[in-house]
């Protein structure tokens, strides 16, 4: 552990690294992993190309492409790329050297996700998990029965919009997929901040289905649609546009009823992009790891799991990363 981050010694890199590094590898794109500024950057060409998007073409001196399954070298250190299932790119991160194998899940999850390759389970010797929904109480449902319930509740109230806060990079896309999936061929109309990336995930083979930016429609025009934005635009000004809007909340942390209430969500919509705890629990044991590390989240549920599993655990307490912005 070092102030920037996670460091491999014998790669003389750091994974995710909260402050800009001379050599960095990047498990996704979301601005509490990944964030400009590094001299060099190891990522699937996906996070690559989400990075640009944010931050610019030149958010790195240099850059290196890892597709999934190929392995490249970091100093001493054989490294391999696997996917995560949590967001379009997102990969585990294999470091290989002498006998160890140690994987570094960034954040995962590992329920069908058709924007993004599913979770890969990789055998190790040292697995590193994320955490964020890392309590018994966190069991997350089938996604499907959200989005019906969705539509059930826009049937209900065929005149007022339904405004979903959804994080703009991975939840929004997939919101736009399971409502493809699920039959919704109607557009969907987005807040301006959420245009980009999913124009970007179109480049990059996600189709998602026509959508509209909100700012070009009338007021009356948005009766009985569905209309996605930051959950931060919920309780903005910018929502007073929209014609009586049923506000919803698309989140893991809406199956805590009292998060619901304090985001005046009405209609809480349990989907998350992170492992819940079933398959966090799961994950350490199949991987065949003797140590467990637990990074950002609830740490010590998990690590006290592990110990009764007779795993060797600790919590690793990474500083920086956000329990809410990917939900």
């Amino acid at each position: 552990m070092r102030p920037e981050g996670l460091y491999c010694a014998p790669a003389d890199s750091y994974i995710d690294p909260v402050r800009a590094v001379p050599r960095a590898i990047i498990t996704h794109g979301h601005a509490d992993h990944a964030r400009p500024g590094h001299s060099a950057v190891l990522a699937t060409n996906e996070t690559l190309q989400i990075m640009g998007v944010r931050y610019g073409e030149d958010f790195a001196e240099s850059t290196q492409i890892a597709p999934y399954g190929q392995a490249t070298t970091a100093g001493d250190v054989r490294v391999t790329l696997h996917p995560a299932g949590h967001v379009l790119g997102s990969a585990q991160i294999l470091l290989e050297y002498g006998r160890s194998r140690v994987v570094v899940s960034g954040d995962y999850k590992r329920v069908s996700d058709p924007t993004c390759t599913s979770f890969e389970l990789v055998p190790c010797d040292v697995f590193i998990t994320e955490a964020t929904f890392g309590l018994p109480v966190f069991r997350q449902p089938a996604i499907s029965r959200e989005i019906t319930k969705l539509l059930k509740s826009q049937a209900i109230f065929p005149n007022r919009c339904h405004l979903i806060g959804a994080y703009a990079l991975g939840k929004c896309q997939r919101l736009l997929s399971e409502l493809r999936r699920c039959g919704y061929d109607r557009p969907v109309y987005l807040h301006a901040a959420l245009i980009r990336l999913c124009q970007a995930y179109e480049k990059m083979g996600v189709a998602l289905g026509e959508v509209r930016p909100v700012a070009e429609m009338a007021r009356q025009d948005l009766e009985g649609e569905i209309v996605i934005a930051p959950p931060g635009a919920l309780a903005d000004r910018w929502s007073r546009r929209l014609p009586d809007p049923v506000t919803c909340g698309a989140s893991g942390w809406m199956q805590i009823r009292a998060r619901a209430r304090q985001r005046m969500v009405e209609l809480p919509m349990v989907i998350s992009d992170h492992a819940d705890w079933n398959d966090l629990t799961a994950t350490m044991k199949e991987t065949g790891a003797a140590e467990i590390w637990v990074t950002h989240g609830r740490e010590e549920a998990l690590v006290h799991y592990a110990s009764m599993m007779g795993m060797k655990a600790r919590a690793l307490s990474l500083l920086g990363y956000e329990e809410d912005e990917t939900e």
